[in-house]
């Protein structure tokens, strides 16, 4: 579950050197020269769409793979008047401006998976996946999503998240090294390596596991969240500012980490927080790099979205822009 490219855009001039890092990454991941073509239809209609409508804003962008099928995720967030009445803007022709008109449609158009959320006065976030082939159909599915972007000026991000999906098991740990930069991004990948081998079947013991492995590095805190479908539990457990949240419907619960450093010193005392999950039930986790005093009911109606829309969401208005930064979102169909 690797982390975005954030690339900011102000005016128009930022459009050549976005197309062409943007096609560069389309084309290395293997897309066709039709797809590829299509990828960079996406982008110019979401940067022009940010320089028009949106007053700049911000592009997040990241491979991903979703049932083993490889493809580009495209998330662009403004802080514009945002739109009165979605529906009737996707159609062709539609405009706001003396421009044609055809961005939001186009993009729906050109994206296996398309969504929009929009609040006037808010601003905007589009969310475009293009894969490289379609998606095997699927009745329900699990959605784990997530928004992970390096403190600006770094290209080695020290927070990262890490999903496994098993038969009777989720599997879920977000990390963040101490600091950020390169030695960050060792602590928390050391910890994602050992994560991704551990079989240990409770969240404090997991996070015990990982301190052993990380000891020869700067360190982390992190949350481990185990979802046992038999039990129909979550098992959550977490050292250091790693804010834990269980939405169902309106009611919010926090679960509280323990004081520590993963790989310097943890509490011996740990143990799981066990939860019983619920239909449509969200697990939301975020670094300290996004400020905790967020509340979904200035956002009516973001839950009926993409959790891509919900990470987005939180980015947009909480991010500090001063660490790494991490927004996980989490809805699992049982």
């Amino acid at each position: 579950m690797g982390k975005h490219l954030c690339f900011t855009v102000a005016d128009r001039s930022y459009f050549a050197l976005l197309k062409k890092e943007i096609h560069a990454i389309s084309v290395k991941a293997g897309f066709s020269d039709r797809k590829a073509g299509e990828i960079d239809i996406i982008v110019a209609e979401l940067v022009s769409n940010l320089v028009k409508h949106g007053n700049g804003g911000r592009l997040l962008v990241k491979l991903v793979n979703e049932q083993k099928v490889d493809g580009i995720e495209l998330i662009s967030i403004d802080n514009g008047e945002g739109i009165n009445d979605v529906n009737r803007m996707l159609a062709d022709g539609m405009s706001t401006t003396n421009t044609l008109g055809h961005g939001l449609g186009a993009i729906k158009r050109l994206s296996d998976v398309f969504d929009v959320y929009s609040l006037k006065g808010w601003g905007t976030i589009v969310l475009s996946r293009v894969f490289k082939e379609e998606l095997p159909y699927q009745k329900k599915t699990n959605e784990i999503r997530s928004v992970v972007v390096a403190k600006p000026g770094e290209e080695k991000c020290g927070d990262a998240f890490y999903c496994k999906v098993g038969t009777n098991a989720v599997r879920l740990f977000l990390g963040d090294g101490l600091g950020h930069g390169a030695e960050a991004a060792i602590a928390v990948n050391t910890a994602i390596q050992q994560f991704k081998l551990c079989t240990e079947e409770s969240a404090a013991d997991i996070l015990r596991e990982l301190h052993r492995a990380v000891r020869k590095t700067r360190g982390l805190v992190g949350t481990v969240a185990l979802y046992f479908k038999i039990q129909k539990t979550w098992h959550i457990c977490g050292v250091g500012n790693i804010a834990t949240r269980l939405i169902n419907g309106i009611e919010m619960k926090a679960n509280m980490s323990y004081n520590g450093i993963i790989g310097h010193n943890i509490p011996n005392s740990m143990k799981d927080h066990e939860v019983a999950a619920e239909n449509a039930q969200v697990l939301v986790l975020c670094s300290d790099g996004i400020k905790t005093k967020w509340d979904l009911l200035k956002y009516p109606g973001v839950l009926k979205h993409d959790l891509g829309i919900l990470a987005a969401v939180i980015f947009k208005d909480h991010a500090r822009h001063t660490d790494d930064m991490s927004v996980v979102a989490v809805r699992l169909n049982f």
